[in-house]
């Protein structure tokens, strides 16, 4: 830990309002994994506040980061959140490990869906394994089905679990 960063955890550990001032600046100051460090001295409240809050690049932090925090099922309402977004980046981040285990299997499912929609590879969805089932191949094959009709390609991704 470089030593911004562990100034930066002294400070959020003495005081957790600190890192809304420090979360921001903390990839810049100190490095592509300042903003976990923080976020591991912060409770679900916190959390939930710094992802509300940030931009792109902090909320992204904040779901990459949810798998090694102990929040429970707290941060789920974020999960379902970055879901919402037309980011893909925010997107395949919600369907990580921690969206993974605590979205239900309808969430789940349409995350997967959205996914294939966004073009992002599902290699990349958590739990993808453990989690699929008939409902999620019987979408994914109306999906190609929808494809074909229309004359267009099926994802290779898509045609691998149909």
């Amino acid at each position: 830990m470089d030593d911004w960063t562990a100034e930066a955890v002294a400070q959020v550990k003495a005081d957790q309002q600190t890192a809304h001032r420090l979360f921001p600046v903390a990839a810049r100051r100190g490095g592509p994994s300042a903003r976990a460090a923080l976020l591991g001295h912060v409770d679900a409240a916190t959390v939930a506040a710094l992802y509300r809050n940030g931009d792109a690049g902090e909320r992204l932090a904040v779901l990459d980061a949810l798998d090694r925090l102990d929040l429970g099922d707290a941060a789920l309402p974020l999960v379902e959140d970055a879901l919402r977004t037309n980011d893909a980046r925010l997107v395949a981040a919600a369907l990580g490990p921690y969206g993974a285990r605590v979205l239900d299997d309808h969430a789940y499912r349409q995350g997967v869906l959205k996914c294939v929609f966004m073009a992002i590879p599902l290699e990349r969805v958590a739990g993808l394994d453990e989690r699929f089932d008939p409902e999620l191949a019987r979408m994914l094959a109306a999906y190609a089905d929808e494809r074909r009709a229309a004359g267009r390609t099926v994802p290779p991704d898509v045609l691998e679990r149909i």
